[in-house]
């Protein structure tokens, strides 16, 4: 299974719509979409909608932890948004919802941006 990746801008940074398994396969895919985020200059948010994604493993967790550190790196927010039952299953499993800004509706993880 593939992952759609779709980019959008909003405000003062970026919205990635994730579709599909996030998993050893796709996840460099994902890596690339997120490396040309941080190639443009000026973002100061990233808003990663994971309502598309019906599965995600450890590596799909860890992309999105290298892009937090990247986030992090550039001084920019990273937010993630409508998170379907089971990725946020696996979250609160290990124990990242605290470490992650996690938001119910796009429009809540966009507010203030």
């Amino acid at each position: 299974m593939n992952v759609e990746i779709t980019m959008e801008k909003i405000g003062a940074g970026h919205l990635m719509r994730l579709k599909g398994d996030v998993d050893m396969n796709t996840s460099p895919d994902v890596r690339n979409g997120l490396g040309e985020v941080f190639k443009q200059a000026g973002s100061k948010a990233l808003v990663i909608n994971l309502a598309g994604v019906r599965y995600m493993d450890s590596s799909g967790i860890a992309t999105l932890v290298e892009a937090m550190q990247n986030c992090m790196k550039k001084g920019m927010k990273l937010r993630l948004a409508e998170l379907s039952p089971s990725v946020r299953d696996v979250f609160e499993l290990a124990r990242l919802s605290s470490i992650f800004e996690i938001f119910a509706s796009v429009s809540e993880a966009t507010a203030g941006l």
